[in-house]
């Protein structure tokens, strides 16, 4: 029997642990990175080589390798000091790659096969885009690094160019998957900015797997304060359909919360009758990571993702139950 298709769709950490959960799984992966960070090492390397921001890119192809061994260590390493500091290693790689190769998507490739990933990582296109949000109040702000350090929760974002041509062999992985997964990661500049492209927003759309939605389980300063599960949700929603939406369910560490509110974050409320209100099925599970850092658990999220693929609909399974015997350990 064929391997379910998963497609994941996303950036920063958020997309990284999910890949780290789901790569032991019988399934083929493809996550789709988004290519609109301008900070950091990503920013710098952008901004004077010309280069995709790779560090998204880089974090992906890591959390996808075989084993977390030396050569994974050393694609993280960033460097303290001299001309270098605050580039990692993976980034500068992946840039010098696509100088000698003169293709991004080669380079990718190239690493992919160094790190020998399980999977394949993809970015959502190819062209040189700038994210654009407008935050409740009718503020306008460019660029991922000043949306995330603003302060109030974001209303739409946008690209510009406003339609960049999506990446092909991501249309076809999204196109062709069973599972399609949005998030987890922040909502507008990791999630929404893959749905402001059009071609990729109609192939979610017109996909035939099954669209999920992964919520973050804390809000965003300067992305989505004050918002609820069902506000996360239905700004997806105003773009494509979903079908089903995972959310957390159980207590959070206590000195985690605090150290996060002093921060300007909460826990992401998730009112199970307002998110059905909205047309989709609702899963609630404990998917939080415990100790002092409230992020999703790799494993957790992964068997909660997995449960979906066995019985999509309350008719036939993607995929048979033996497919995913002991999945449950993850």
């Amino acid at each position: 029997m064929a391997r379910p298709l998963i497609a994941a769709l996303g950036g920063g950490t958020g997309l990284a642990s999910l890949l780290r959960g789901l790569k032991h799984a019988p399934v083929d992966l493809t996550a789709i990175v988004t290519v609109a960070d301008d900070g950091g090492s990503s920013g710098r390397l952008r901004r004077e080589l010309g280069v995709p921001p790779p560090g998204d890119i880089r974090n992906c192809l890591v959390a996808l390798a075989d084993d977390e061994s030396l050569l994974s260590r050393l694609f993280q390493h960033r460097f303290a000091d001299g001309d270098l500091a605050g580039h990692s290693f993976g980034n500068l790689f992946l840039a010098a790659l696509t100088e000698v190769t003169g293709d991004f998507d080669l380079a990718i490739e190239e690493c992919s096969h160094v790190l020998k990933i399980r999977g394949q990582v993809l970015p959502s296109t190819l062209a040189r885009v700038r994210l654009w949000a407008e935050r409740e109040d009718g503020t306008r702000v460019c660029g991922e690094t000043r949306i995330a350090s603003g302060r109030g929760a974001c209303r739409r974002v946008w690209l510009d160019p406003e339609e960049p041509a999506a990446h092909v062999p991501a249309l076809e992985a999204v196109r062709r998957a069973d599972l399609v997964l949005m998030g987890p990661g922040s909502l507008f500049s990791s999630v929404l900015v893959h749905l402001a492209i059009p071609e990729l927003a109609e192939a979610v759309t017109g996909a035939r797997g099954l669209r999920v939605y992964v919520s973050n389980i804390m809000t965003q300063p300067g992305e989505t304060d004050g918002m609820d599960a069902a506000a996360h949700l239905a700004r997806v929603l105003d773009v494509v359909p979903v079908d089903a939406v995972v959310v957390h369910e159980g207590e959070l560490d206590p000195l985690g919360l605090a150290a996060y509110s002093a921060q300007g974050q909460e826990p992401v409320r998730a009112d199970r009758a307002a998110l059905e209100a909205l047309g989709v099925r609702v899963v609630q599970a404990a998917v939080a990571q415990p100790g002092h850092v409230v992020r999703h658990d790799p494993d957790a999220l992964a068997a909660a993702l997995l449960g979906l693929l066995e019985r999509p609909t309350a008719g036939e399974p993607v995929a048979e139950r033996s497919d995913f015997a002991g999945m449950g350990n993850l």
